[in-house]
């Protein structure tokens, strides 16, 4: 250990559990140990977390030992997953008592250091045992930052942090959630004595310089600004294939396709130790646990997902760990980081419709040094598989999906001030400066801040009086103080992530939360309905406003319950790729299907039976339009239901974010243009417009209802027309 020097105790532990260090960590502690901001990128299984963690531990240990560690939190770590601050706290606790024992074998004395987890399952009582004793390292969550930052005994706890480690820092970064994070660091950065030393780990990140920007903020203090870069890459040997069954891939997976794929998971399954699987939605992870269920027996099989009670999920959680559980079918939520056990196969059912969501699941297998990340994914659809290749394709390619930072959310915003407002009085262009510093909100107008602040302190009139106005703002002086119900409106309403208004299930008559179901579903069942959650089935008592109370029902057939607004959309990146293979089949189909199987076979290692049902696939798309379409290659296609009614297609595979935007905009064209309300729908290849038997119009002629220089206004007003939830 040249380049850094970890205290005797410390490199003992170190040595005796993982010999040399990964070139990861060779490369971040130096760094760290320098108090240089540090952003460490590196593939799953190399030891990311350990490098942003032992020289903070190194550091609380020699701390310890020259005088006794002072009640206050000194390293706050930030992940975006519940389940990812639980297995951290849980690992954490290897290094921490093997470290107390290297300390006591060399004759040292003894450095107690404290580790808490703070987030939306932590118990009151928890919570109260954190304010009398706060811990030397917390764990948590950013909407749980944000409350703490935003309570008085929060505030105190954090006052004397020192490093920030920020996980998965790429699922954060191109979302609201992630303008929200910065804002709470740079809130962060004013209430602490100095500026915390900032962290920042993720396997999958690009372009890397954009994401050292987003973890340091634009600061005048050239060193808060700074940060290295620890980059080994996201390329590993990885087992990625696609997996058919003997049905043919329709438009719709039929019934029996289904029960062919659960039976080929059941051979996986049994074929290995443990087994992950992923699935797109909560509806699927409770459907396909189920199936499984009934073959391996419920023991062996159970679903995990957002949806569930804490203590289901944990439980799933460790009986994976400890090799109990045969398979486990989870949504996102066990996706980033998780340390979960000897899982040596991953199985994703559908597209995950992201190039770095594929990786981040397959690195959950494999998930050590000598490991091979092994993963089979399942294609739903024949749309499904032509992007389910073109995904393996730029995986090949070492390609990944550029993260977009959104820039200064507005709504975001708002909350941070009323938050930060409601704790302390500042002066609003000081307030500027700091929000501001935060990448999201450096282009931010300073004007713009100020009329932001006004209507924050105005609010706005109704038929029952004023209301939104959480501050008063002192013009002259321009300073900002909170009105009464500013601190609770900031700590009852923050966050980024969209409410559901799902409802409680509440067990009886033990009177147990076991989890949550959307509020329509909860809407459209009548007590005695039986439905499942987690494996179990329960019987509706009794349906009131926001609570379902159920008892078990002992295991009868049950219905599988809805969740809305959770499949995920496909990048940029990956719509490219699928446009690319497109058009690589459609130029080696001009020379006959043997080409294009060879293509598929020799370059794409597919195997005969999937490469036939791709080429099959496209060739008669190719037949029936003349060519196969591509981002360079839109195709408009017209046909009439057998009511008459005509249905407008345009055949675009720029992804559902895209087409969903775009045919926003041409609804509201044809609505002007026929003065006439219709239907529009979008998905990853296609938009479509349904009208009516009475209207006409030339194929082409849509191709000019929208201009580069007008639609943006077009989208606007469509956007305030459509119907959202």
């Amino acid at each position: 250990m040249s380049r850094y020097q970890f205290h005797p105790a410390v490199s003992a532990w170190f040595e005796r559990h993982f010999g040399q260090p990964t070139e990861v960590q060779a490369e971040a502690w130096p760094a760290i140990q320098a108090a240089r901001n540090t952003l460490i990128s590196a593939p799953t299984g190399s030891g990311k977390t350990l490098a942003a963690f032992l020289a903070a531990i190194d550091r609380l240990v020699r701390e310890g030992l020259a005088s006794p560690l002072a009640d206050e939190t000194q390293v706050l770590y930030v992940s975006p997953l519940k389940a990812l601050s639980n297995d951290i706290h849980k690992n954490l606790e290897l290094p921490l008592n093997g470290i107390r024992d290297a300390l006591l074998e060399n004759g040292f004395p003894d450095v107690a250091i404290r580790a808490l987890v703070r987030s939306g399952d932590t118990s009151s009582a928890e919570r109260a045992m954190m304010k009398r004793t706060p811990p030397h390292i917390l764990v948590t969550t950013p909407e749980s930052l944000y409350i703490l930052l935003t309570s008085d005994s929060g505030r105190e706890m954090l006052r004397g942090v020192r490093s920030v480690i920020v996980d998965e820092i790429h699922a954060l970064a191109g979302n609201k959630r992630g303008a929200h994070l910065t804002l709470s660091l740079e809130r962060l950065n004013q209430l602490c004595r100095r500026p915390p030393l900032r962290i920042g780990i993720s396997a999958t990140q690009k372009p890397i310089e954009e994401m050292a920007r987003y973890l340091t903020g634009q600061h005048d203090d050239p060193r808060q600004q700074a940060c290295t870069i620890v980059d080994t890459g996201h390329i590993r040997q990885r087992d990625l294939a696609i997996e058919l069954t003997g049905s043919p891939l329709q438009a719709v997976m039929a019934n029996e396709a289904w029960d062919e794929i659960y039976r080929r998971l059941e051979q996986l399954i049994l074929g290995h130790r443990t087994t992950l699987i992923f699935v797109n939605t909560r509806r699927l992870a409770e459907r396909a646990a189920a199936a499984l269920a009934r073959s391996l027996g419920e023991e062996a099989v159970t679903s995990h997902h957002g949806s569930l009670a804490k203590e289901h999920r944990l439980d799933a959680e460790r009986r994976l760990k400890s090799g109990s559980l045969r398979a486990l079918v989870a949504t996102a939520s066990l996706e980033l980081g998780i340390d979960i056990g000897d899982v040596d196969l991953v199985c994703q059912m559908g597209s995950p419709r992201s190039i770095a969501t594929l990786l981040q699941r397959a690195g959950r297998s494999g998930h050590q040094l000598s490991g091979t990340p092994k993963a089979r994914l399942f294609p739903l659809s024949r749309d499904d598989l032509v992007e389910s290749v073109a995904m393996l394709d730029a995986i090949r390619r070492g390609e990944l999906d550029r993260i977009p930072i959104p820039e200064h959310p507005l709504d975001v915003l708002s909350q941070q001030i009323i938050a930060e407002v409601s704790a302390r009085e500042w002066d609003e262009q000081a307030l500027f400066r700091a929000f501001s510093s935060a990448r999201p909100y450096n282009n931010l107008a300073e004007k713009d801040f100020i009329e932001l602040v006004k209507i924050l302190s105005e609010g706005f009139h109704t038929r029952r009086g004023r209301r939104g106005d959480y501050l008063h703002r002192d013009a002259v002086n321009g300073v900002l103080r909170p009105r009464r119900s500013a601190r609770l409106t900031a700590l009852t309403n923050g966050g980024a992530i969209p409410d559901q208004f799902d409802y409680d299930v509440i067990l009886q008559p033990e009177g147990l939360f076991v989890g949550s179901l959307n509020e329509d579903f909860a809407f459209e069942s009548m007590p005695g309905d039986i439905f499942q959650l987690g494996n179990f089935s329960y019987r509706m008592l009794k349906i009131e406003q926001g609570r379902v109370f159920v008892e078990d029902a002992r295991g009868l057939p049950p219905t599988i319950p809805f969740w809305f607004g959770e499949a995920p959309g496909r990048t940029d990146e990956l719509s490219l790729a699928v446009s690319r293979l497109r058009e690589i089949l459609d130029g080696l189909l001009d020379d006959g299907q043997q080409a294009a199987l060879d293509y598929l076979e020799r370059e794409q290692q597919l195997d005969p039976v999937a490469a036939s049902q791709l080429v099959e696939y496209l060739a008669a798309t190719k037949a029936l339009f003349g060519v196969i379409p591509t981002q360079k290659q839109i195709v408009f296609e017209r046909f009439f239901d057998e009511t008459g009614d005509m249905h407008f297609v345009i055949h675009a595979p720029f992804g559902s974010r895209i087409n969903k935007a775009w045919g926003l905009a041409l609804r509201k064209r044809f609505c002007r243009r026929f003065n006439f309300e219709l239907q529009a729908a979008a998905n990853e290849d296609n938009l479509i417009l349904s009208l009516g038997p009475t209207h006409s119009f030339p194929l082409e002629e849509p191709a000019g209802y929208l201009k580069a220089k007008s639609v943006e206004g077009i989208l606007i007003q469509a956007l305030l027309a459509a119907p959202w939830r």
